[in-house]
């Protein structure tokens, strides 16, 4: 099936989180990308404050997801993904407006509770509406619109970014802004059962729940690879090309493999039955593909790890979050989308601060494979740690 048929198909309320989607991830990746460049190159941060940053902002996001998916269980998924959007335009608004680091921080932090708010209800929402019978094809062609987002990001920062970075911000800011009136007007409200129980008894029925605890645990491993595409590999894309475009050619690759490759790489791998195994297989992948860029002296090299680390993604990032419902009761879907955000906030942290570190340590010390080959190590770990999962039957709503 294709692309068009799948858009063609899906319903109305898919296609409106579709839009909102792709237009999330080209606000989004306009700005945080280019934000690390700016900070380590027009204002002289080094890479570990820039990483701490970028960590405050991912963990304010991530680490409080759980309290975004344990509200929208409650009030609902519509409204507390329009309230996260509309916090998410005021903390990219504040860039612009930001001088001292403190600024910076705060700006990240509220950019963050904005996410913390909204990624737990539209995977929800999304959940819920896709149609049992092809919910597959619909989260792959939601990963293209991802990376179609992406790319279309990567034109919009590299314009604004050769004017100034102030008009970036204000750029993602609105996108954001315009998002939450969006999806107020066009999605309608959720017709969901409403969690009425008490929050500690859903927390408590949740960390009771070890396979899953112990997956969003692992899952930490994934995005500590993922997250690796927003500090060290512009930086290094930038150290072997001395050029900052290196960076939009990186992630034009990673975004337009996944948009010409998704769906046949999905229908591939529908044979296999395991798809905790086929994450792993992804995350070596990636962990691979970050051992090639640590080895590229060129250009060339740097795509032809960008298409690897492409093909990982392309591999687990649809299953991670399919197989989330697998775990969660209808009654609490959002909760457990929140808490799993908990993997992406630790991952992301880590990433971003140990990560930076380690960069800069390998640098300092003349190892320049140092935050390169911790990468393959923990895409092992992942992928032997996936393969203790066994599928069972997803939770069906009452």
């Amino acid at each position: 099936m294709t692309a068009f048929k799948l858009w063609a198909i899906a319903p109305p309320e898919i296609k409106v989180l579709y839009v909102t989607i792709f237009m999330m991830n080209m606000g989004f990746y306009a700005l945080i990308p280019y934000l690390t460049l700016y900070l380590t190159g027009s204002l002289l941060w080094s890479m570990a404050l820039t990483g701490i940053m970028l960590g405050v902002r991912q963990f304010s996001q991530q680490g409080l997801t759980f309290v975004g998916g344990l509200l929208a269980d409650r009030r609902g998924c519509k409204q507390t993904m329009v309230l996260g959007l509309a916090v998410r335009s005021i903390g990219f608004l504040g860039f612009a407006v930001s001088v001292q680091p403190w600024h910076f921080f705060a700006s990240a932090i509220i950019a963050g509770l904005g996410g913390a708010l909204f990624e737990p209800s539209l995977q929800a929402a999304f959940a819920r509406l896709a149609p049992l019978a092809y919910r597959k094809q619909l989260f792959s062609l939601k990963n293209m619109i991802v990376n179609i987002g992406i790319i279309a990001s990567t034109l919009m920062g590299s314009l604004l970014l050769s004017v100034d970075f102030q008009y970036l911000s204000i750029f993602a800011g609105l996108v954001f802004l315009f998002l939450a009136i969006y999806v107020y007007v066009k999605l309608p409200a959720l017709d969901v059962e409403i969690a009425r129980s008490h929050f500690r008894k859903d927390i408590g029925s949740i960390l009771k729940d070890m396979p899953f605890v112990c997956y969003t645990i692992i899952l930490i491993g994934y995005f500590y690879l993922y997250m690796q595409l927003f500090l060290t590999i512009p930086r290094h894309a930038v150290s072997v090309t001395g050029d900052s475009s290196s960076v939009a050619y990186v992630y034009g690759t990673v975004s337009g493999s996944v948009i010409c490759f998704q769906l046949m790489v999905t229908r591939f791998f529908e044979r296999f039955s395991n798809r905790f195994v086929l994450i792993g297989l992804g995350a070596v992948l990636m962990g691979t593909a970050l051992m090639l860029f640590g080895l590229s002296d060129g250009l060339f090299m740097l795509c032809a790890a960008s298409v690897l680390f492409a093909l990982g993604t392309m591999i687990s990032a649809p299953l991670m979050l399919d197989v989330v419902q697998m775990f969660a009761s209808p009654r609490l879907i959002a909760s457990y989308y929140g808490f799993n955000g908990y993997s992406m906030a630790l991952g992301g942290a880590l990433s971003t601060s140990l990560g930076g570190w380690f960069y800069d340590l390998g640098q300092a010390k003349g190892l320049p494979l140092l935050p390169w080959s911790l990468c393959l190590v923990v895409s092992l770990f992942v992928m032997i740690s996936m393969c203790f999962f066994k599928e069972r039957k997803a939770s069906q709503p009452a």
